[in-house]
């Protein structure tokens, strides 16, 4: 289901910000892989930047969105080195080149500088996962074919090739490994998004199903369907099948929602906390479902205000004591005076 909707584009000089907007319609298509995106290239040199559009809960949406990921993408896999470290560790400045071009060839708007490093420091993750998965563990007694980088990937440099072959062969990383595929196994009702995201789903459903409220059951269902609309996974099926028994009822008036107790949480049970099913990342419950903020008060503001009230008293005392010795002072003056 491809979005209609035209990219906006705003056009800038190198001395100035951007000031006129213009609407372009781009059909190109940034396929996976070691894309080098020409076109994203070719529209800098233009100084034509598109506009990444934000959906009402702050998440990026629309072409300009996917493509800047994807630019995203290409920037985090052949500007930062491939080695064994987490991203914290990284150096300052290649963090700040990736910012700085995808700041050139996009208005990032309100996402801005974090949200791109956020998303450079995943997309990292995944290629070494990637490299690790289909290029590594396969070949763990094809030495041979260990000792070149991939040809897909051919910008990677042989020692950092090396360096990174051996940490992934490691005894520390087989444990690792195998915690994580424990893990892996354990998680149930996987999705088949693209890069969109449940964000770029629900634009485009809102595109497509005009006046449609469109809750999160909806959104859950769709983002495990196949491109015909078939749901493969018989464990999924049969939630689905129960999601449109409950959305029945609903609309029937013999069950009621509200909140965070609507029919997704019906289906698959509650929450885990601080976290919303069916919208993607980054999105709170407090958010999502409009809950009022806690009006907490933590330990160390209550540890302040006490402080401020104790300063206060004290310099109301130092006051007192400073205008008595003042007085006592002036009294003493006046008796040496006329003595």
């Amino acid at each position: 289901m491809k979005s209609s909707k035209k990219m906006k584009f705003a056009s800038s000089s190198a001395e100035a910000e951007p000031t006129s907007t213009t609407t372009i319609s781009d059909d190109s298509k940034s396929g996976r892989g070691m894309s080098t995106m020409p076109h994203v290239v070719k529209r800098k040199l233009q100084k034509l930047r598109p506009i990444v559009e934000y959906n009402k809960r702050g998440k990026g949406i629309g072409q300009a969105h996917s493509e800047m990921q994807s630019y995203i993408g290409v920037l985090a896999r052949s500007r930062v080195p491939l080695v064994d470290m987490k991203w914290a560790q990284i150096p300052k400045d290649i963090k700040e080149q990736i910012w700085e071009a995808v700041d050139i060839a996009f208005v990032v708007g309100q996402g801005g500088k974090n949200s791109v490093l956020a998303s450079a420091a995943k997309k990292w993750k995944d290629f070494k996962s990637t490299l690790t998965r289909h290029y590594i563990l396969p070949y763990t007694n094809d030495r041979e074919r260990l000792s070149q980088p991939p040809e897909t990937y051919k910008f990677i440099e042989k020692a950092q090739w090396d360096a990174f072959v051996a940490s992934r062969l490691s005894k520390d990383f087989e444990s690792v490994h195998s915690q994580h595929a424990q893990i892996r196994e354990k998680l149930e009702y996987n999705h088949r998004l693209s890069r969109k995201g449940y964000a770029g789903l629900e634009d485009q459903l809102e595109e497509t199903m005009p006046g449609v409220e469109i809750d999160r059951s909806t959104l859950w269902k769709r983002a495990r369907q196949d491109k015909h609309g078939n749901i493969p996974d018989p464990k999924v099926a049969e939630k689905a099948k129960l999601f449109d028994e409950l959305q029945k009822q609903v609309s029937e008036g013999k069950v009621s929602v509200s909140g965070n107790n609507d029919v997704l949480t019906m289906a698959l049970g509650p929450e885990h906390p601080g976290r919303v099913r069916g919208v993607g990342a980054g999105i709170s419950p407090r958010q999502y479902f409009n809950l009022p903020k806690p009006q907490r008060i933590s330990f160390d503001n209550r540890l302040k205000d006490s402080l401020r009230v104790l300063l206060q008293e004290e310099n109301k005392k130092m006051e007192a004591k400073a205008r008595e010795e003042a007085l006592r002072m002036e009294a003493r003056t006046k008796q040496l005076v006329e003595g």
